[in-house]
């Protein structure tokens, strides 16, 4: 079954502590929330404040050189707030740019998530548009799902569509790869992304594809206002509405 979670960057801007952040995405629809860091927050605060939500934590966004660094630590902090999966949230164009550059970073992501696996966690890698660069005549995401083998993929469908790629082909393409997805909106044809609805991602069909194959979790994310739970009120209604 198909869960919705609420990843927490999209209010990082909040004057709020990370717990109370929690507990507010507690009052909405999500049923689930992604981590961006801890933001100082105790991992005894967090646990506490998921429990009084009533939230699962979906997993947790952790830098590749934190996981390389210390793999056993990363699975111990996130395994102790209930999260069974981390991803990947970003690595630079240069690790794009060619086909030789795609084939060391895949080593590097499968070496990670062999050393996250040893302690209990799942690995994805979640993209941006700097990955749909076209390597060897194709986007350089598809080929780095060529060119892995443990590394999962947690696609942001909205920088797919930004980057020129179509966000339903590429996720029938690689669903065997596919466990969590993030939800975002592209206006063809333009940079960046947009708020959830205002472009051309077709929500309804993203939500009827991540239950049509099993994915663990669609996870809303936002880039614009991070400052303001307008934003997670926003979020919700696209939940009332699509979930």
């Amino acid at each position: 079954m198909t869960n919705v979670g609420f990843q927490l960057y999209s209010l990082h801007a909040v004057d709020d502590p990370l717990p109370a952040v929690v507990e507010r995405v507690g009052e909405t629809g999500f049923g689930g929330v992604e981590f961006a860091g801890l933001d100082g927050a105790s991992v005894a605060a967090l646990t506490d404040a998921l429990d009084a939500a009533g939230l699962d934590a979906a997993g947790a966004h952790v830098a590749l050189d934190d996981i390389e660094a210390d793999p056993a630590g990363v699975a111990e902090t996130y395994r102790a707030l209930g999260c069974t999966d981390v991803a990947v949230p970003w690595l630079d164009p240069e690790h794009f740019a060619s086909a030789e550059a795609v084939e060391a970073t895949g080593e590097r992501l499968d070496a990670a998530a062999r050393a996250l696996d040893e302690h209990g966690l799942t690995l994805h890698y979640h993209n941006h548009d700097q990955e749909l660069v076209e390597v060897d005549g194709r986007h350089a995401l598809d080929y780095l799902a060529d060119v892995t083998d443990v590394v999962g993929l947690q696609p942001d469908l909205g920088w797919i569509g930004a980057g020129g790629g179509d966000p339903l082909a590429f996720l029938d393409a690689h669903a065997d790869r596919i466990d969590q997805v993030h939800l975002k909106d592209y206006v063809a044809g333009e940079p960046g992304t947009v708020k959830v609805g205002d472009g051309d991602i077709d929500i309804a069909a993203v939500v009827e594809a991540c239950r049509e194959h099993g994915f663990s979790w669609l996870i809303y994310e936002a880039e614009e206002r991070p400052d303001s739970y307008e934003t997670l009120a926003h979020a919700d209604a696209v939940v009332e509405r699509y979930w």
